[in-house]
């Protein structure tokens, strides 16, 4: 069972004081089926007034800050170990059209659940495009995990990964317009695609073991926070999936939130008062347990 060291940090400037600051944060990975979280801490500087901890809406593990101490910086560390247990292999073979009579129909509180993925929301809203795809990937006699795979591959292919291209704050139309932008790009997309095709689609934040190249140490703070898709297959539950590497998620990959988009599990959000212009310095280290002690050494 792979076990990971996971340091994930933010670290925000402004020009001027902030004399208040209230944050959410959406950092502890999830306790699941094929993942536990044996360790979590947060370091916050300068240390908040009250912090208090919440399981949200979808179950994810939520915590609340608020700082009134002045402050032009604000650094949050989080630390986690988190240990993944090997995937089992999927091997489905429920049609879209099964699938799509399932979700309209059964009682079921595993459809009551899927049903609140199937809509529209403020990221991920209807797109001709979308639906365009959605026909052609997901007729009602293709297994759902072969439509999933499909999906993952052409918006790999079709998409260029570039950090540079979009923010946050970019509208899902732009990106297709532009056809490059991050991972948050690439699982929105595939969420909307799944609910084109009358699929249930969640987004899925956390983060993706990468490794150095050959010969090369471990670079300390130089991967990000990572996001893909879900989609529901009803008998055998959430399938996630990583379009921007084209690939079934597997143990490399480690989660920490899941909703419906961005939006609902962004891993640092908040309101201040004061702070004018600020600049956002983020840096996340994965780390396997066998290279700890190594890295920490460097």
């Amino acid at each position: 069972m792979p076990v990971y060291t996971i340091t994930h940090g933010t670290l925000y400037r402004y020009s001027q004081p902030v004399v208040m600051s209230h944050q959410v944060l959406h950092l502890e990975p999830l306790a699941t089926e094929t993942q536990e979280c044996l360790n979590f801490s947060l370091d916050v500087q300068p240390q908040p007034l009250e912090i208090f901890a919440r399981k949200d809406y979808f179950g994810n593990q939520v915590h609340h800050l608020t700082i009134t101490e002045p402050h032009q910086e604000l650094q949050i560390t989080a630390r986690s170990q988190v240990a993944v247990t090997p995937f089992a292999p999927r091997s489905s073979t429920l049609t879209c059209g099964e699938a799509r009579a399932w979700l309209d129909a059964s009682t079921e509180a595993a459809a009551h659940h899927a049903r609140q993925f199937l809509y529209p929301s403020a990221a991920v809203p209807n797109l001709t495009m979308a639906k365009e795809w959605a026909e052609r990937i997901f007729p009602d006699g293709r297994s759902v995990l072969e439509g999933v795979s499909e999906l993952a591959a052409e918006i790999h292919h079709r998409f260029t990964f570039d950090p540079s291209a979009t923010l946050p704050s970019t509208p899902l139309e732009e990106f297709i317009q532009l056809e490059r932008g991050v991972c948050q790009d690439f699982a929105h997309l595939s969420v909307a695609i799944l609910r084109a095709a009358g699929l249930a689609g969640r987004y899925v934040s956390g983060y993706l073991l990468t490794n150095p190249p050959p010969g090369q140490p471990r670079r300390i703070g130089a991967d990000a926070s990572h996001a893909w898709a879900g989609a529901y297959v009803p008998g055998s539950g959430w399938v996630d999936f990583d379009p921007t590497n084209n690939s079934f998620c597997d143990e490399q990959h480690i989660t920490t939130a899941r909703g419906r988009e961005y939006g609902d599990i962004s891993p640092v959000r908040g309101t201040v008062v004061g702070g004018g212009p600020q600049a956002l310095f983020l840096g996340v280290t994965v780390i396997p347990a066998g290279e700890q002690s190594q890295s920490q050494s460097q």
